[in-house]
């Protein structure tokens, strides 16, 4: 089940980065037939620009077991992010990005050794503040169209952690600490119009701590088995300029 989640997810991307590249290089022809206009010539030439962005995500966990004999299921699903752009240039390929946004998202954690239906099933929401800090290696821009890739550290603040209460487990409530850490890695493409410059783009989050809180159990049958719980994630922005 899990290989065939993964399969899923891979086939997802790939389908996604092909489709990019492939308009990109039929809008890259379009732009060079006719010796058409390079548009926004001087924009990356810009100390500091401005920008926002939309996108999905698709949230999963990382999770490290004490003992096999007890799976644990991670049901991922399609969440929302929405936030803002502050590009610093330092060189002619080389930028600084600060993109602060709002993402949501949901994974369902199935315990199947929990014969109960309802206890068998937890709905981790999850509504974070997060705050990337990337740089931004691009190619040389050939007419309209530059590719590139970004990679650098972020910072989330989970509003929906549950950290601060004293319920857990035994009355429905997983908990997560409230902020973490990640490191992410990711490509795009620049597509330069008339007036604004278009940027789709697909990168993975990988989180550096241990989000759990464990139940006031260390028997629990949700949170006794987990020794590490990290969030893994898949981002597809679509940013303007």
């Amino acid at each position: 089940m899990i290989i065939h989640k993964m399969s899923k997810k891979l086939l997802l991307i790939l389908i996604i980065i092909t489709s990019t590249v492939s308009n990109a290089q039929v809008f890259s022809k379009s732009m060079f037939a006719k010796k058409a206009l390079v548009n926004l010539e001087n924009f990356d030439k810009q100390r500091v620009h401005f920008g926002f962005y939309l996108g999905f995500n698709n949230y999963d966990f990382k999770i490290d077991k004490k003992y096999d004999d007890e799976d644990i299921i991670v049901d991922s699903q399609t969440g929302f992010n929405v936030g803002l752009i502050t590009n610093l240039r330092l060189t002619d390929y080389v930028d600084l990005r600060f993109e602060p946004g709002l993402y949501y998202g949901q994974r369902n954690l199935r315990f199947p050794h929990i014969t109960d239906n309802v206890d068998a099933l937890r709905e981790v929401k999850s509504t974070y503040i997060h705050f990337p800090l990337l740089l931004k290696f691009s190619s040389k821009r050939i007419g309209n169209v530059r590719p590139y890739v970004l990679g650098g550290l972020s910072w989330d603040m989970n509003l929906s952690s549950n950290a601060n209460s004293p319920d857990d487990n035994s009355s429905n409530r997983f908990r997560m600490v409230k902020k973490t850490s990640n490191y992410e890695m990711g490509l795009g493409i620049d597509l330069y119009f008339e007036y604004f410059k278009f940027s789709p783009s697909i990168r993975g989050v990988f989180g550096t701590k241990n989000e759990l809180i464990p139940d006031n159990d260390p028997n629990s049958p949700w949170t006794g088995n987990i020794d590490k719980i990290a969030t893994r994630g898949i981002f597809i922005n679509f940013a303007f300029h």
